[in-house]
């Protein structure tokens, strides 16, 4: 009964859900994240981003009162507000952190040698006493508030302009594009046309070289870093764009060869013959043939090594620098990390700017990676 048609197996049921749940659980933290970079610290702290859409009652900071003293009916008052932006209801408030509900909003709290403190419900409040306030210390207000949802763009401004985040996340944004583009189009380059020769071309030493190509595939970049920078010291590139778009050009050929090349392979050879006999060199058939019908390979890499050099700081700490104009993406995160471990706000936007040109590079070519990656698989 199980193979009726129309009727899908436990197999089958089994399958789905779990594609379900794997898409769940890479999309809700990325929304999440999304959600979290238009928030304020406060509301961050104060629940999860799935409230970001209602109304939440939370503990505020202390707050010390402050204003400038007038003289009035023959007393000294400050006024002020707790909330000069945010839309927010006080609901109770305490002049002290052992009670901190002490009072509802509209209430007078009687303070010593006769002052008295009043917050009303839109976060005003007054301060009165006999004497002159100038040389006595304030009193602080815990405040419990309800605020409505509030979304910012001052969090993208602070980190993609701002000069108090200790770093330019900005520079460092232009950096890593700098440093991905040329590092994604150079292997590309170069490995379509290996690949081609090592498919479709007979010349000594050919099986020797795809077996070295699939050795290369195995060996961990970190025993070649420091050998490579020596090497480019030597022949005087140094540090810069152009030794690290080298290095990623160098570690990135093994996979491009190995991936374009299974997909070469597999293309009909009668169109091939066809255009040999039509009197068509290498080189036209390479550019005219070849590479159109090699698109969905070429994608399926660009996005693997797109990818790869976007997110890298291994690479790019030790070919290109430290410094605030060297820096990629990364390691500025990591600095923004251990300087505003606090700011949640900071760090939430900080993490989406990084995962948004990522994400809008793979659902542009996502429909040609699974036919790329499965290229040669099959006859």
């Amino acid at each position: 009964m199980e193979n009726i048609a129309g009727r899908k197996s436990a197999l089958n049921w089994a399958v789905h859900l779990s594609v379900l749940a794997l898409v769940a659980l890479w999309v809700l933290p990325t929304f999440g994240l999304l959600v979290s970079s238009f928030r304020t610290g406060d509301q961050i702290a104060a629940s999860g981003w799935w409230r970001a859409l209602t109304t939440q009652e939370q503990q505020l900071s202390p707050i010390r009162v402050e204003g400038e003293e007038v003289e009035r009916n023959g007393a000294y008052e400050i006024a002020g507000t707790l909330f000069p932006r945010a839309r927010s209801t006080v609901s109770v408030w305490g002049t002290s952190s052992r009670a901190i509900d002490a009072y509802k909003a509209g209430e007078t709290a009687d303070l010593d040698d006769g002052e008295t403190l009043t917050l009303e419900a839109d976060g005003s409040y007054l301060l009165r006493s006999p004497v002159s306030l100038k040389d006595t210390r304030l009193p602080r207000i815990f405040a419990t508030a309800s605020q409505p949802p509030e979304f910012t763009l001052a969090n993208y401004r602070t980190v993609l302009f701002g000069k108090s985040t200790g770093t330019s996340i900005g520079q460092a944004f232009l950096n890593t594009a700098t440093v991905a583009i040329p590092a994604t189009v150079i292997p590309i380059l170069v490995a379509a046309f290996a690949a081609y020769a090592l498919a479709w071309m007979s010349f000594p030493g050919r099986a020797l070289l795809v077996a070295a190509i699939v050795g290369l595939l195995v060996v961990p970049l970190q025993l070649a870093l420091i050998p490579l920078l020596q090497f480019h010291n030597w022949i005087g590139i140094g540090k810069g764009y152009l030794g690290i778009w080298l290095a990623h050009t160098g570690f990135g050929l093994p996979l491009a060869i190995y991936l374009l090349r299974n997909y070469m392979v597999g293309l009909p050879r009668d169109i091939i013959e066809n255009a040999r006999v039509d009197g068509a060199s290498e080189f036209e058939i390479f550019v005219k043939i070849i590479l159109p019908l090699s698109f969905p390979a070429l994608a399926s890499f660009a996005i693997f090594q797109f990818l790869w050099t976007w997110n890298d700081l291994l690479v790019a700490l030790v070919f290109l620098g430290t410094g605030n104009d060297q820096l990629v993406l990364t390691g500025a995160l990591v600095n923004l990390l251990g300087s505003r471990g606090g700011e949640w706000e900071i760090l939430a936007t900080s993490a989406f700017v990084s995962i948004a040109v990522p994400l809008a590079v793979f659902f542009a070519m996502q429909k040609y990676l699974v036919r790329g990656l499965l290229a040669g698989s099959v006859k």
